[in-house]
């Protein structure tokens, strides 16, 4: 269950960091590829939506990945594999 949580916080900050890198070096001439993603999934700005007349349900995912946040989650994974060893 620790190793679990560690590997859960660990990513969770891996994407969180990326996502600030990203922000942070896209203004940046030779960092802006770091910046560099897609989002895929439906748009949440335009969900798909069913409507039951007395019910009405919106379905949106999208998930936006960028470079910067790839290398981050593999330095999470690669820091999760030197602290299993400890644990």
């Amino acid at each position: 269950m620790k190793r679990n949580l560690i590997l859960i916080f660990l990513l969770l900050a891996g994407v969180i960091f990326g996502a600030l890198l990203a922000s942070m070096t896209a203004d940046i001439p030779f960092l802006s590829w770091l910046s560099f993603g897609d989002s895929v999934g439906i748009a949440t700005e335009s969900p798909m939506i069913l409507d039951l007349s007395v019910l009405k349900l919106a379905f949106g995912f999208e998930l936006k990945v960028n470079v910067a946040q790839i290398i981050c989650v593999i330095l999470a994974i690669l820091a999760y594999k030197g602290l299993g060893r400890r644990l």
